[in-house]
């Protein structure tokens, strides 16, 4: 099977999507953040010297989305219909993040999703590190895809 993005002569190119019809698709992905106590309890209560940081990421995250296609090379430029950043905090400190994404298009929006992941979480880092330098990133990943000729993908 010829690789997908290797153009004639070696070089790289954009897949070619113009031949498949457009359907409605969907993408959840996740991440996890972890911190100390400390941090935590100021983020949860919006008390951080940065000031809310899950308003600002959750808009983040959005925004990012929105420009997944200039962030990764041969990414395509998708016409978003619906992007959504929700946090769910964990036992043992940690914060997960999820994000959907849906469009109506001939190719499917899982970059976007965990773009979306990844910039709300670089956004927590970024107005909590001022008490944990220590945060961590974990386990950014798709949860769940859904359109085009694929299918339907879920993680166990």
């Amino acid at each position: 099977m010829k690789p997908s993005h290797i153009a004639r002569g070696g070089g790289i190119t954009m897949v070619d999507v113009s031949a498949k019809s457009p359907t409605i698709r969907r993408a959840r992905a996740q991440a996890f953040v972890r911190m100390t106590p400390r941090a935590q309890r100021a983020l949860r209560a919006a008390a951080l010297p940065k000031g809310d940081a899950l308003v600002a990421a959750q808009v983040a995250g959005i925004m990012a989305a929105k420009r997944t296609a200039e962030l990764i090379p041969l990414a395509h430029p998708l016409p978003l219909s619906k992007v959504d950043v929700e946090f769910d905090w964990i036992a043992g400190g940690g914060l997960r993040i999820v994000a959907e994404a849906r469009t109506t298009a001939r190719t499917g929006v899982e970059l976007e999703a965990m773009v979306a992941v990844s910039v709300a979480a670089l956004t927590i880092y970024d107005m909590s590190k001022a008490l944990d330098k220590g945060i961590t990133i974990e386990a950014i990943g798709l949860l769940h895809k859904s359109g085009g000729k694929s299918g339907t993908w879920r993680r166990a």
